[in-house]
This record gives structure tokens, C-alpha cells and sequence, in this order.
């Protein structure tokens, strides 16, 4: 809002009149709104954060987490009534940061602002329905129905798949599956190498679906434990961050050799105010916790992760960005999988994986260490793949 208001020619000669426009004009250079957009996410969640926490405690939106293994529930039976549904102070942070100094004009933060209100409204209605409604009225359903959640997740996708679909198919680069180590362009002429995989549309379309849901579930599914997914959250928001840079400055792209998507700088934006308020959340999401983000934090965050990687075409690189979230829905497609097959036997104690190191003896900080030290190894390997082309 305050960067298009400087497009504003008026604006501009009231600024100029009054000499505050050599202060202001900072909001030009989009690195600055990057970087402050990471405080001010930051500012919103820690000033609003104890507000927030006292009316959810007042609408009794919190519960004892409940769990199939007794020795989980008495191991979590210390999270009994801790507010939920802090996702509020996350999505909300995210959208007023975002609105404030990104590029509102900018069709990529338009989409971005459509996914994050989208699945937080999802996981909002989720929350909202298992906490309270359900709670008061023990005979109605217990949230929303799984299949109901993945039709908005896939019909959000779908939105994604068009969109970006439609904004790069004239670019040949954009078209390619961009490979970790695989050269997009032949260097020092920025002709594309032969042998790429092209993209078609439906795969493009269906891909990008599966990736927006997938990766929205991968990190509700992380959200188990004290500071676990927002603080890997903000690990992958500020690799994203540099990602946006890379590919929306042609030059840098190229040289780079992946491919260069006008318009996707100001995402950088986007994800700064993401990685912000992720790291705001920590502040009272940190063991021991006073709040969980619920549904309406870790659903609108996984989605807008996607978003970013599939709107930069960098897909593959979200999945080793990711790779904790990734790897705590693979656990439980196994372990539900395998259960199936044998007809009751597990491969881990307990699944999302997290939990399988809490009965193995793991402290709950020491697993949500581990994680982000694990989310920090894999975005430097993510990092030193941009390079080895």
C-alpha cells in the first residue's frame, strides 16, 4: 500500500515539497521492502500476539492433544488447553505486512494474497469447527471432513496451475522441469540446452495442484510440536527469499541458468513478511508453547511455500528446502501404508516421524532443534545446487 501510493504522481510532488521523499523513496528499492517486510511481519505478531492469545483462552479454543499410544498422551498431557488457531496471528501478519510494502499492482502478490487468505480460511473453519462447535455439541462433526479439505487445497492448486501456466508458456525456460546440477541454459549464450523436459499444460496444471496441497499437509502435519513448524517455516521463507531475487533479475537468472520469471521479484516481499511472522510466532510458540498455530497457520504457510517454488519454477528445490516437512508426510503415508498392508504392523512407534522420537527417548526441544538445524543444512544444500550447474 505505502510502495503503490509512491506510484502516485501527487504523492510524489506532496513528498518532494516537504523533503521526505529522499526517507520514503527508500520503499523503491525492493531489497529494503524485503527486509523490512521480515520486521514488520515480525512487529505485528509480537505487539498483537498476548491480545490474541487472551481472546482465543476466552473462547476456549484450545485442547489436550489426543493420541492412539497412552504414553504419547501422558508425554503431551502438558499441552492440555493451550490456545490454538494462532494461525490468525501468522495469515494476518503475512497480509498486512504484505499489503503494506509489496507491489499490489504486481499479479504474482495478488495470487499469493489469494492462496494465504484461502487456506487460512480453510484451516480457520477447521479449527474453528473442532474447538468449539464440536466441543459444545458433542454429536456434530469434528472439524471439516478430510475430503472436504483436500478439494479447497486441489481447487486453490488448480488456481495456481492456471495462473502461472498462463504467464510463462511463451517462456521456454519456465516451460523445462528445472533439475538440481541440470544447466537450463548453454553458457555465455542464454540459448536453452538441448535435451530439457518439457512441461504440457494438464501435467503443469495436475502437478501444481498435488504440490499446493501436498506441501500444505506436509506442514500441518510438522505442526506437532513446540516451535517445530514455524521455525522451519522461517528457514525456508529466507531461502525463498534469495530464490525470488535470483529469478526475478534477468541477468542473475541467466547466469545462474534457471530461468528468469518477470514479476517474481516482489515476492521476496511476500516471503520476507512470511519468515517474519514465523519467527514473531516463535516467540510464543517456543517451549512452552502458549500457542499453537492450528490449521489456520500451517495449511495457509505450506501453501504459500508452494505457491512461491512454483511460481519462481523451482519445484524440485522445494522439496529440499522442505525436506522436514516433506519428510514427516512421507513417514506417515508409510506408516499408514504399511499398516494396511500387514494388516496391523508399524514401521515407526508413533507417526508424523516427530513423534516416533519422543517415545525413543528424544526431549521434545531436542527434536525441534535438530529439525532446524536439519531445515538450515538442507536450505544451504539447496543453495550450493543454484550454483553447481
Amino acid at each position: 500500500m505505502l510502495y503503490t501510493l509512491l506510484q502516485n504522481r501527487n504523492v510524489l510532488e506532496a513528498l518532494e515539497s516537504v523533503g521526505l521523499y529522499p526517507i520514503i523513496g527508500l520503499l523503491n528499492q525492493l531489497e529494503f521492502r524485503a527486509f523490512a517486510a521480515v520486521l514488520l511481519g515480525f512487529l505485528i505478531v509480537l505487539l498483537l500476539g498476548r491480545r490474541t492469545i487472551r481472546w482465543l483462552v476466552k473462547q476456549k479454543i484450545g485442547d489436550a492433544p489426543e493420541f492412539h499410544k497412552a504414553e504419547l498422551n501422558r508425554l503431551m498431557a502438558s499441552k492440555a488447553s493451550t490456545p490454538t488457531m494462532g494461525g490468525l496471528l501468522i495469515s494476518g501478519a503475512i497480509l498486512g505486512s504484505s499489503l503494506m510494502l509489496a507491489d499490489l499492482n504486481e499479479r504474482y502478490v495478488q495470487l499469493a494474497l489469494v492462496v494465504l487468505v484461502w487456506l487460512a480460511a480453510v484451516g480457520g473453519a477447521d479449527d474453528w469447527l473442532k474447538l468449539t462447535i464440536a466441543r459444545r455439541n458433542p454429536g456434530n462433526r469434528q472439524g471439516l471432513y478430510a475430503w472436504e479439505k483436500l478439494l479447497f487445497q486441489l481447487g486453490v492448486g488448480a488456481i495456481v496451475g492456471v495462473f502461472v501456466y498462463r504467464h510463462v508458456q511463451d517462456n521456454d525456460a519456465a516451460m523445462t522441469l528445472v533439475l538440481p546440477f541440470q544447466r537450463t541454459y548453454v553458457p555465455g549464450t542464454f540459448v536453452l540446452e538441448d535435451g530439457l523436459i518439457q512441461i504440457g499444460a494438464a501435467a503443469f496444471i495436475i502437478g501444481t495442484a498435488l504440490l499446493v496441497a501436498g506441501t500444505s499437509n506436509a506442514v500441518n502435519l510438522t505442526d506437532g510440536m513446540d516451535g517445530l513448524a514455524a521455525g522451519t517455516t522461517a528457514v525456508a521463507a529466507f531461502a525463498f527469499m534469495i530464490l525470488c531475487y535470483i529469478a526475478g533479475r534477468e541477468q542473475l537468472a541467466q547466469t545462474l541458468m534457471f530461468p528468469h520469471i518477470a514479476g517474481a521479484r516482489e515476492l521476496m516481499v511476500v516471503t520476507g513478511a512470511m519468515a517474519g511472522a514465523c519467527l514473531g510466532f516463535l516467540w510464543f510458540n517456543c517451549s512452552p508453547a502458549h500457542v499453537f498455530m492450528g490449521d489456520t497457520g500451517s495449511l495457509s504457510l505450506g501453501g504459500l511455500l508452494a505457491y512461491t517454488a512454483i511460481a519462481i519454477r523451482q519445484e524440485v528445490l522445494l522439496l529440499i528446502i522442505g525436506g522436514v516437512f516433506f519428510l514427516e508426510i512421507t513417514s506417515v503415508i508409510l506408516q499408514v501404508g504399511y499398516f494396511k498392508w500387514t494388516g496391523g504392523k508399524r514401521i515407526f512407534l508413533c507417526s508424523p516421524i516427530h513423534h516416533h522420537f519422543h517415545l525413543k527417548g528424544w526431549s521434545e526441544p531436542q527434536i525441534v532443534t535438530r529439525a532446524w538445524v536439519l531445515a538450515v543444512v538442507l536450505a544451504m544444500l539447496a543453495m550450493i545446487s543454484v550454483k553447481l550447474r
